[in-house]
This record gives C-alpha cells, structure tokens and sequence, in this order.
C-alpha cells in the first residue's frame, strides 16, 4: 500500500461469518484496533483525520482494523453479538494475519471486550491499551435517562445526530454532519441499532478487570461528551499497575482533533520510544494534479458525472529530494477533502492552456501530456493544481 492508496478489504471465517478487517502496514507487531458500537471499515477513510491516524500507526505497528459481525462490511447477523462471539472473530482474523500475539486498542465500547480478551487469552495479547473505555455500561448514565436517549438515538439515525456526543468539535459543521450521516447508515439499521444498544446495556466486565495481567495503558479525554472520564479513571484503578493518561480536550473518537500526543504516548508505551513528527508521511511533499475528462456528446463519462477525478501526485521526499509520481482515481469525496485541506490556492485552468508557479512546472508539463488524450476520452480535459505542506499527507 502507498501513501495513497487505501488498504484492502478481506474477510475471516469465524464459524459460518465473515468478519470484514482491513491491514495497514507490514511492520512486525500487530495492532487491532477494537471497534466501538459501530463502524464502517471503508467508509471510516473518508472521515478527516481517521486515515492519517492509522497511518500514524503505522509506523511502528502492522495496524489491523475490523468490523464486527453484524457491521460495516461484515455479515449481519439476527440480534448482536455477545462479548464472546466478539472474542472468536478477534481470534480469527489474529490467526488469518498470522499474528500470535498483538496489540489491543479498544476504542468506547470496544473496551470490554478487549478487557475480556486479555483476561482469558494472556498470551495472545502484548499490550492492552484502552481509550473512552468504560468496564460497566450502566454507569454511564442513569435508567430513565438511557431510555430516553436510545428512543432519540433511534429516531435520528441516519442523520448524523450522533456526532453531538462523538465528535461535538465538528459537530457545528453541516458537511460533516451530512457526511456522518450516511456513515450511520452504512454501518448500521436502526433495528440493528436498537438490538446492540438493548445488549449492550448489559455489559459488566468489572469483575474481571483485576484478573487482567497483560501491561495496560487507559487513555481519555476530560471532555469526553460519551462516555464520562470518571469510568476511565475507575479502569485504571482496578486494573493492577495499569497506566493512566488523561487529556483536558478531545473527542469521543481518538482520531479527531490534536492527536499528536495521544499517538506519541501509544508508540511510547509499545515500543518503549517515540519517534513523535519525524515519520515518513510528514517529510513528504506532493503536488497533486486533478484531471476531469469532459465527455463528447454522446461519449458519457465517469468522471463528467461526478464520480471522481484521476489524481496525478508528484511527490518528493525531504530528506534525499528523491521524487515519484503516481496516479490514483480518487473519489469525489477523497479529492474535494484534499482541496479543501491544501495550502496553495489555485484556480481551475481551461482545458488547453496552463501557467503557474515555477513550482509547479512538472505539474504543468503533466497537464500538457495529458491534451493528446482528448480525441480518445473527450472534449477536452480539465486541470486544476493543489500543493500540501508534508504534515498534510
């Protein structure tokens, strides 16, 4: 996988389900991150930040992300699954992978299952490391309250009211919202939703939480709008020699806002250092040239109709200026995030002529390359410049 690609999707056979988890990275230690109450595992890469976090990861750990059964992309199942059907599909994509032993990252309700896996399988885990985590769902808020809220929740599925809890910083932003709406559709019914939310009510792990032995790092945010940071403190505290790292800001979802120091307290506490900013992703910088094939009458095109846009990304790397160039067929989504995310504004050009920057040449000569092209795809062809700083990619 390059920087610009996203990993594949595969599944495991965990008795007659698959479980569908995706692999970013090929560094020797495994770890799983440990979804909440639900996700999307392709989906999830157009979120901001999400990509970059696992990328981030990446650097030092062979980063396995998953959706479990009745999810995202893996079969759905008649009611939710229990903590120990969970634990099997976890085995099953361990042993897919060839990992016997990983790293557990569990994301909100994705926590007491992996306390749950550490506890009864020791030995396959190396490190426990716990983030929005709770060990007894009931804590989280009271009764009458819980039912209300579940009745709204449902109500609003769909529409992306979920974001007031998860992730409340972009939760004031409308394209967000709408973005996260058909996250919550694609991840899950409403009925699937009601079923996991009555089951998971009932999830009480405390009794377990001393017998957990494997080394264990519990991580929050004070500003958790979700999950009350008062439960990951009580973690910490019934988890023999457990570490505890509290944060004054965050969301719900680990991946948004300033991750910098949450990611460097990760690496530090599996690899006993951090290597902070000075990865591989941040000392690269890259133009990147948007092509839109304008279809002949009669002659539709993909691309015309909104679908996408070819990328040509000239990248050079900082510390030896050695230089490649690729191309990806980038979805409308993924290349509207990149604009909008980029540093150097530039106008759309017209089809048959360019100027720019001189920093820009090699970009410019890839756009005139492209104009014999236009008797076979096209009308004309349509480019546009954008330029990131190397934190960007």
């Amino acid at each position: 996988m390059t920087d610009f690609n996203l990993p594949e999707t595969r599944c495991a056979s965990s008795g007659d389900f698959s479980i569908a988890f995706q692999v970013m990275g090929d560094r020797p230690i495994a770890l799983i991150l440990v979804p909440g109450l639900f996700s999307h595992i392709d989906f999830l890469h157009e979120l901001p930040g999400y990509t970059a976090f696992l990328r981030r990861l990446s650097n030092f750990a062979r980063v396995v992300t998953f959706d479990k059964r009745g999810q995202g992309l893996s079969d759905r199942i008649d009611g939710a699954p229990s903590l120990e059907e969970r634990m099997d599909d976890l085995r099953a994509i361990m042993d897919v992978i060839g990992s016997r032993r990983a790293v557990l990252l569990g994301v909100s309700e994705g926590c007491p299952m992996s306390m749950l896996f550490a506890a009864t399988y020791p030995e396959r885990v190396s490190h426990l490391i716990l983030f929005g985590g709770f060990a007894c769902a009931a804590e989280r808020m009271p009764e009458d309250v819980w039912q209300s809220h579940v009745e709204q929740a449902l109500k609003s599925w769909g529409t992306g009211e979920t974001m007031r809890n998860v992730a409340p910083s972009r939760a004031s932003n409308p394209e967000a919202v709408t973005q996260f709406a058909k996250y919550e559709r694609l991840s899950s019914s409403p009925g699937a939703l009601r079923t996991a939310l009555y089951i998971h009510r009932k999830i009480d792990v405390t009794s377990i939480l001393p017998t957990v032995r494997v080394p264990t790092l519990v991580l929050h945010s004070r500003t958790d709008a979700q999950v009350p940071v008062a439960l990951g403190r009580e973690l910490a505290q019934h988890i023999s020699g457990a570490q505890y790292i509290e944060y004054s800001v965050g969301d719900h979802y680990a991946w948004l806002g300033d991750t910098g120091a949450l990611l460097d307290d990760i690496e530090e506490f599996v690899m006993g250092q951090r290597q902070g900013a000075s990865t591989e992703l941040e000392r690269v910088l890259a133009t990147v040239l948007f092509t839109d094939i304008v279809a002949q009458p009669g002659m539709p095109s993909k691309l015309a109709t909104g679908a996408g846009v070819i990328c040509w990304i000239s990248t050079i790397s900082l510390p030896n200026r050695s230089s490649a160039t690729t191309a990806a067929f980038w979805s409308k989504a993924q290349a509207t995030a990149f604009w909008r995310r980029s540093t150097v504004p530039a106008a759309p050009s017209g089809a048959r002529s360019l100027s720019a920057p001189p920093r820009n040449t090699s970009a410019c000569r890839s756009a005139q390359a492209c104009t014999p092209a236009r008797s076979k795809f096209g009308e004309r062809i349509s480019v546009a410049l954008r330029c990131t700083l190397p934190r960007e990619l």
